[in-house]
């Protein structure tokens, strides 16, 4: 495959060792990409190890703490990359933030959380990332939103989660058709439910029956797909919402 030489790869919502985030930046050092990944509210010193890990692979990283519900926050993000690493030709908005709702609890207040996190910044940083993108003359741009199936079943409780993620995937197919003559592909992936640390055991024996390939989806199974549609070989996938769930049933 013939590379380019622009692999720097942004990735939100890198907050712990069992997340999603973790295994999409790791993978995509393993296939050479500079990351930068932002995290938020961490306790621990892992951030700075996992930054570690990541140059120990061979290649540049940096990570930086930043409230995505700022509203400065695409902006100060991408600067940060550029001084750091460059701009940036991968964009993998995976950060979210949800709390159970439903239709009693749901206020202005809850929802206006969500679209700080799931809507506003995600929609901007892409946005703001294409500009520069046009800016700079570069040729080869990927921007991967991640979802969750918001539309394959309902999500009871999660009234403003699904609402604001939701929206998500209808901007990816419309963002998509503006961004291609420029080079930029705009695409989505529903990883389904992934053991990243929340489920319980009961959970756990709860879904995998409904997993016909057998078993629970993991974080590197999100991994390997982001880092498909990241390469060039994906160069001809565009507006899609990629449902890579094993199999999951939901009847």
């Amino acid at each position: 495959m013939n590379q380019t030489t622009e692999r720097i790869a942004l990735v939100t919502g890198v907050s712990h060792e069992k997340g999603i985030g973790r295994a999409i930046s790791k993978k995509l050092a393993e296939e050479k990409y500079d990351v930068f990944f932002t995290y938020w509210q961490t306790k621990s010193d892992w951030p700075n190890q996992f930054i570690q890990e990541i140059r120990d692979s061979g290649v540049r990283c940096a990570g930086m703490e930043i409230d995505l519900a700022h509203e400065d926050a695409p902006y100060q993000l991408l600067d940060e990359v550029e001084r750091t690493l460059g701009l940036p030709n991968v964009i993998v908005n995976n950060a979210a933030y949800s709390l159970n709702d439903g239709y009693k609890n749901l206020d202005v207040k809850l929802l206006d959380d969500h679209y700080a996190v799931n809507m506003r910044t995600p929609i901007l940083l892409s946005t703001e990332f294409a500009k520069r993108f046009q800016q700079n003359n570069k040729t080869y741009g990927r921007i991967i939103n991640m979802t969750s199936g918001q539309a394959l079943g309902p999500m009871t409780g999660e009234l403003a989660y699904v609402a604001t993620k939701g929206a998500i995937s209808a901007f990816t197919l419309s963002l998509s058709a503006e961004l291609a003559p420029l080079g930029i592909t705009v695409n989505a992936v529903n990883p389904g439910p992934t053991d990243t640390g929340w489920m319980t055991e009961q959970l756990k024996q709860e879904l995998l029956p409904k997993f016909l390939m057998g078993r629970i989806g993991q974080p590197e199974d999100a991994a390997r797909l982001v880092a498909f549609l990241a390469s060039e070989e994906a160069e001809w996938i565009t507006g899609q919402v990629i449902n890579s769930e094993g199999g999951f049933y939901r009847k």
